[in-house]
Order: structure tokens, then C-alpha cells, then sequence
């Protein structure tokens, strides 16, 4: 009984094996007709047969035949070419993976010019998806072309920061973390001259060829220029990630790493405090900002930033001196123009307060309204200039600054400015 049941294995085994050469047979057949649709039936079938241990002998082949088939397929029909394309690349894969085990890369030379042409083909399309903002294709594509041809680093790149824009964080976060592990620079060295007949600057493909074309006289002002090294913004990359998904201090770390790499990356400097900004911890952003401000000191968004944190610590005299070089550095800084006006008006809680405790004392309530109304006349310039630029940059009025103004026109007596104010914020009303 045991050697019936041996026999019929091996009989079973026999009939499996023919059966799976017959369908290569026909999938061979097939595509020399060009009959890709009659072929993908045949690799279909025969894909059934291909995990049995006698069938080792034709998996190469039945690997080269599934890529060539579903190829074709992708070829044929352009509109529906992404699922083709994905399986005729993972049987690619597949194939050159078993044929270096196996020691034995017959198809594997036979599907190099296939192969090369589907990357090309990948690539393309992948970078069109990209360009047309279909980052969800794009960052599939991109990973595929990296996937089927590993020196082409680029596109892993390429593939994190599709991912990055299509939102899958956690996509981008292990492309870039990859990146960093093989120590990408993504560093690219341009080669270029201008066209002396049409004044264009044109790239050419090496030194050699950029050499030759110069000697032709045809060409001038040859220029080799070798592209800032990448290592720091993708650990900056992989910092901002890891900081948007509430991983703060690993965010932290790998900006300490960055920054070890290149100590004077303003960039990865504001990144920092950023994250020291959503960690709440406002001193080590001041400190940072501070650091910024040695590196860049003709930068006002840097000054105001410092005022912003001085402010909300309460240190009134150092906002006000960070607002003010802001301001002297870019005249036309609305924000700096506003939280300067605001950071003055703060005295005003404490006049209010000491009004309010004097109801019953005319002329003592009478002087604390005097300085009130002078600290409102210092206020009102910055508000108005604040005002102003908004509304030369937007088009249209502030309607919160307008309500500010309307109310401290109203308390000082500026009837006329009161009036003006009142009929902008009604007209917004309406």
C-alpha cells in the first residue's frame, strides 16, 4: 500500500512537470505570435506548478516567460500598464534573484535589454505621475525603478519625497532611513558650456565629452559643478517625520546627528527649534534662535521669533528690541509692525486695573486715564503701519486690526480716524 502511494506521488509529480512544460511551451509560442493575452493564460497555469520541487529545472524560464508576457501586456495597453508592469518587474526580480543563487544566469542575460528597456519605461512614468502631482503612482514607480536597478540611488530619493507629498510618513520615514543607511549623498557632478551659435547653455554627459565639444569651437566657458552634499536634509527629513507622528526626541536626535555633520546647516538650526517649539520648551528655542542669529544676523524672521518667545515670557524690553530690529531689517514686516504694537499695549492691563481700583478717586482716576491715552497714541502708529502693509499685500483690510484701531481712535479722541475705521468695519459686516 505505501509503495501504491509512492507511485502514485511520483506519477502525480511526472504529470506536473509536463503539464508545466507544456504550458511554457505555449506561453513561448505565444509571444513569438505576439499573442500576449493567450500567453498570460499558459504563465498563469503554469504558475500553479512552479512550487514543486522536480519543477526547478524550468523556474528560470518560467520566471523569464512571466516577464516578457506581462511586459508585453503592459506595452499593449498603456492605460492599465501599472499592475503589468509591477508583476513583469517582481518576475525580473525574481528571476535574476534565482539565477544567482542557482549560479546559472541564462535568462538573466537574455532579459538585461528587456529589462533595461522596462526600467526606462518605469522611470518615465513614474516621473510624469510625479510632475502631474499623482505622488501615490509616482512614489510606486520611483521605489520600482530603484527596486529593479540599485545603482540608480536617485530614486530612492525620489520615491521618499513622493511619499513625503503623498502623506504616507511612514513610506517616506524608511526610504529616507534607508538613504541614510547606505550613506547617500545624492552629490551629482554637471557638466555644461554654452552654444556659441545660439548663446544656450547646454549639459553634456561627462568631462570627456564637454572637453571634446570645446575643442570643436563650437562651444565656450566650459563648467564642471559638483552638487552640496544631501546627507543633512535627509536626516532632517527623517527628524521632521519623526517629530509630525509625536516622536519629538527621536526627532531630536537625529537633528543632533545632522547637525555634527554640518554644525552650520541654518536649515537643520531652525528645524531644532521647531521641535523644540512643539516640545513647549521655549528657552532651548530661544537659545537656538539666538545661535541662528550669530550664523545669519541680517535675517529678521529671526529677530522676530526671539520677540515672539520674549514676549510670551514675559520680557517686554527684549521682545520690543527683537520687533524693532526686525523691523529695521525688513521695513515692510507687518507681523513685527503688530506684535510690537502689541507687546507695548500690555501696559494697558495694569492702567485698567489701577482705574478700576480708583472709580471713586476723580483725579487720581483722571491722571491714570492720561497715561492710558499717551500709551494708546505710542501704540496706534505701529498698528496703522501694520495695518497699511496688509492691506497692500492682501488687498483688502484686516478686519481684526480694523476693530483694534476703531477702539483705540474712539478712546483718544480721534474722531475723523474713529469714523473711517467704523465704516470700513461696518462695510465687512454686511
Amino acid at each position: 500500500m505505501k509503495k501504491l502511494g509512492l507511485m502514485m506521488l511520483a506519477v502525480f509529480i511526472g504529470m506536473s512537470t509536463f503539464a508545466q512544460k507544456d504550458e511554457l511551451k505555449a506561453a513561448e509560442k505565444a509571444l513569438k505570435s505576439g499573442d500576449a493575452v493567450t500567453a498570460k493564460t499558459a504563465v498563469d497555469k503554469a504558475e500553479g506548478l512552479i512550487a514543486s520541487a522536480d519543477a526547478k529545472k524550468y523556474k528560470a524560464k518560467f520566471y523569464f516567460l512571466k516577464a516578457k508576457t506581462y511586459y508585453d501586456l503592459a506595452k499593449k495597453n498603456p492605460a492599465n500598464s501599472k499592475e503589468s508592469y509591477q508583476t513583469a518587474a517582481n518576475a525580473f526580480q525574481d528571476l535574476i534573484a534565482y539565477e544567482k543563487e542557482a549560479g546559472k544566469p541564462k535568462y538573466s542575460k537574455e532579459a538585461e535589454p528587456m529589462l533595461n528597456q522596462l526600467i526606462g519605461d518605469v522611470s518615465t512614468k513614474s516621473v510624469q505621475d510625479y510632475q502631474n502631482k499623482d505622488y501615490k503612482s509616482a512614489k510606486e514607480g520611483m521605489y520600482q525603478t530603484y527596486l529593479l536597478s540599485k545603482k540608480d540611488t536617485t530614486f530612492l530619493e525620489y520615491a521618499a519625497n513622493a511619499a513625503f507629498l503623498d502623506k504616507d510618513y511612514d513610506t517616506a520615514l524608511k526610504h529616507f532611513r534607508t538613504l541614510k543607511d547606505i550613506g547617500y549623498s545624492g552629490i551629482a557632478t554637471t557638466y555644461s558650456a554654452t552654444n556659441v551659435e545660439n548663446g544656450q547653455k547646454e549639459n553634456f554627459g561627462s568631462k570627456t565629452q564637454m572637453d571634446l565639444m570645446i575643442k570643436t569651437k563650437q562651444y565656450k566657458d566650459p563648467q564642471v559643478n559638483v552638487s552640496k552634499s544631501k546627507k543633512a536634509s535627509i536626516i532632517k527629513n527623517i527628524a521632521l517625520i519623526l517629530a509630525d507622528n509625536g516622536k519629538p526626541e527621536e526627532a531630536l536626535a537625529a537633528i543632533d546627528e545632522a547637525r555634527k555633520q554640518d554644525p552650520k546647516d541654518m536649515d537643520m538650526l531652525l528645524t531644532q527649534g521647531n521641535i523644540f517649539l512643539k516640545l513647549g520648551k521655549k528657552d532651548e528655542f530661544a537659545n537656538v534662535m539666538k545661535q541662528a542669529i550669530a550664523e545669519d544676523p541680517k535675517n529678521p524672521v529671526l529677530y522676530f521669533n526671539v520677540g515672539v518667545i520674549n514676549q510670551e515670557q514675559g520680557k517686554a524690553e527684549e521682545a520690543k528690541a527683537n520687533y524693532k530690529k526686525a523691523i529695521e531689517l525688513d521695513p515692510d514686516y507687518s507681523d513685527a509692525y503688530l506684535n510690537l504694537g502689541s507687546v507695548i499695549l500690555e501696559k494697558d492691563k495694569t492702567l485698567v486695573e489701577e482705574m478700576n481700583n480708583n472709580l471713586s478717586n476723580f483725579k487720581k482716576y483722571d491722571a491714570i486715564k492720561a497715561k492710558q491715552s499717551e500709551l494708546y497714541k505710542e501704540v496706534i502708529p505701529h498698528y496703522e503701519k501694520a495695518f497699511a502693509l496688509k492691506k497692500a499685500k492682501n488687498g483688502k483690510e484686516d478686519i481684526e486690526l480694523t476693530r483694534t484701531l476703531m477702539s483705540l481712535y474712539e478712546n483718544v479722541g480721534m474722531d475723523d480716524k474713529y469714523k473711517e475705521m467704523k465704516a470700513i468695519w461696518d462695510a465687512n459686516r454686511e
